[in-house]
C-alpha cells in the first residue's frame, strides 16, 4: 500500500534558524516558508536527494502542534509522510483493520496540494503518520 517515504516532518521552535542550519551548516536546498493556515502551521521543505524534511512551527496560537513544541521546547520530529496512490482505498482498508484516521477521515489539502489523511500515532508504534495521495504518473522517476 505505502510507497516511497515523502518526507519527515521536524517542529521547530525557530523556522528560520532551522531553515539556515540546514542550509548554511548542511549544504541542503531550503525552500522558502510558506503558511498552511488549514493545518496551523508554517512550513520550510528542505530538499533531499531521496526524500524532503518537512521544517515546521505553529501559525497561531491554536496550532496543532503548539502543544507539542509546549512539551518539546527544542523541537523535535513529529510525523513520516508515505505516498500511496490511492488514499480512499488505503483509508478503507486502514479503517476496516482497526485503524483510526485523525479528525473527521476525510482527506485535506496537505503542503504539496495533495489529498492527505493522518493515522493514530497509538495505531503505529506511537508514530504519527501522513499519507499523502501521488498518483503513480506524478511520481519523479
Amino acid at each position: 500500500m505505502i510507497g516511497r517515504l515523502n518526507h519527515v516532518a521536524i517542529v521547530v521552535p525557530d523556522l528560520a534558524a532551522a531553515a539556515a542550519k540546514y542550509r548554511d551548516l548542511l549544504g541542503a536546498d531550503v525552500h522558502a516558508p510558506h503558511d498552511l493556515p488549514e493545518h496551523g502551521v508554517t512550513v520550510v521543505f528542505v530538499q533531499l536527494e531521496n526524500t524532503k524534511i518537512e521544517l515546521m512551527t505553529p501559525l497561531g496560537a491554536n496550532s496543532p502542534v503548539a502543544k507539542f513544541l509546549e512539551n518539546n521546547p527544542s523541537g523535535g520530529m513529529h510525523h513520516v509522510c508515505y505516498e500511496v496512490a490511492d488514499l480512499a482505498s488505503a483509508i478503507r482498508t486502514l479503517t476496516e483493520a482497526g485503524a483510526r484516521v485523525l479528525g473527521d477521515g476525510k482527506p485535506r489539502i496537505g503542503a504539496h496540494g495533495l489529498p492527505v489523511v493522518f493515522l493514530h500515532p497509538k495505531d503505529f508504534d506511537g508514530t504519527l503518520i501522513e499519507l499523502e495521495e501521488v498518483k503513480p504518473e506524478l511520481q519523479p522517476a
